[in-house]
Formats: C-alpha cells, structure tokens, sequence
C-alpha cells in the first residue's frame, strides 16, 4: 500500500502525518512541512532530505492525500508538490542518483505492478515485461560476452551488468510515470 507506516510520525513536525508524501529517498514527510523546508532553502534547489540528506528529487503524495484533493489545504498541498516536482522531477540525475533511487523505484513498480486496482500504461507495463524477459534470457542462455567457462566469476561480471542496465532502465521508464502522475504537463 502506499501509505507512510501507522505508527511512524513526521520527521519535521513529529506530528502524525497530514497529507503524507514520500521521496525518492524512501522517507514519508507531511506534505506542508517537507514544503516549508524546501522554501527555508533555497527554491532554485531542490530540497535535501532532513533525515539522510539525499537531494530530493522526486516527491510521490499517498493515495489518500490524492483522493482528498477536493479539502482546500490539501489541495493546497498537492498543488505545491506538483510545482516541485515540475521543477525538479524532470531533471536529468546522476548515475549515483539513480542507483540510491533503485529501490524506492523498484519496490513502488512491483506493488503498483502486482495490484490490480492499479493500472500503469500498457505500454509501459510491456516495456517492463520486455526488459525484465531480455535480461533474464541473456543471464540464463549460455552465450555471454565474458564466458564465465573461461574467467570463471569474473566471467559474471557481464551478467550482473545487464541486470543493472535492465533495472535501470526500468526504473527511470516507472520514474516517468510518476513524474507525469504527481507534477509533469
């Protein structure tokens, strides 16, 4: 479920969670609060996490902050999560960003994958389908660029490298939905 955990509170406010979202870090903040930390800072930046200090690049609402868009002050709320992420969402991180974002990416695509009250794009669920199905026949068959017969564990090297493309790939396709859901035109 995307939800922060019951009986965890706020990080900022230590207050139970009000309109909760979570960031690319994996840390769940209410949504006003982890806006007033980012206005404390400077706005041309994005914000860095209070609790592990990782650049803030991406801030996904809980389904219940979105189904209670109509109340005004999480409206309020949304609106200014949407800009942030408009803003910062979108741009082009680092290979060191995209590997610490892996597991927040990953572990949110397998929930929203494996519920059927959730839909992703068919188009992006075929992708990923794609993806996850080429690597798996690449590390299973055989013929390798490093035969593993020959240089032994060094010869999995190739291996865990398109395991990590593929993972990669799939998280930056499941990043964009996100983008486009909680703050892309």
């Amino acid at each position: 479920m995307n939800a922060p955990p019951e009986n965890e509170v706020c990080s900022i406010c230590h207050g139970h969670f009000n309109a909760p979202c979570q960031s690319n870090c994996s840390h769940w903040f209410c949504g006003n609060c982890i806006m007033l930390v980012w206005r404390h800072g400077s706005t041309l930046r994005p914000c860095k996490c209070p609790l592990c200090r990782r650049p803030i690049s991406l801030l996904v609402p809980s389904e219940e902050t979105v189904r209670s868009r109509n109340d005004a002050t999480v409206s309020e709320v949304l609106h200014d999560v949407e800009t942030y992420n408009r803003v910062f969402g979108g741009q082009s991180s680092g290979l060191i960003q995209r590997m610490q974002d892996l597991p927040f990416l990953l572990r949110r695509l397998s929930r929203e994958m494996m519920d059927p009250r959730r839909t992703l794009p068919l188009v992006i669920r075929a992708r990923v389908y794609i993806a996850l199905i080429l690597s798996a026949i690449y590390i299973i068959s055989p013929i390798d660029i490093i035969p593993e017969g020959v240089l032994g564990v060094i010869g999995l090297l190739d291996d865990l490298l398109i395991a990590l493309i593929c993972f990669l790939h799939v998280a930056a396709l499941y990043r964009s939905v996100l983008y486009f859901r909680h703050g892309g035109s």
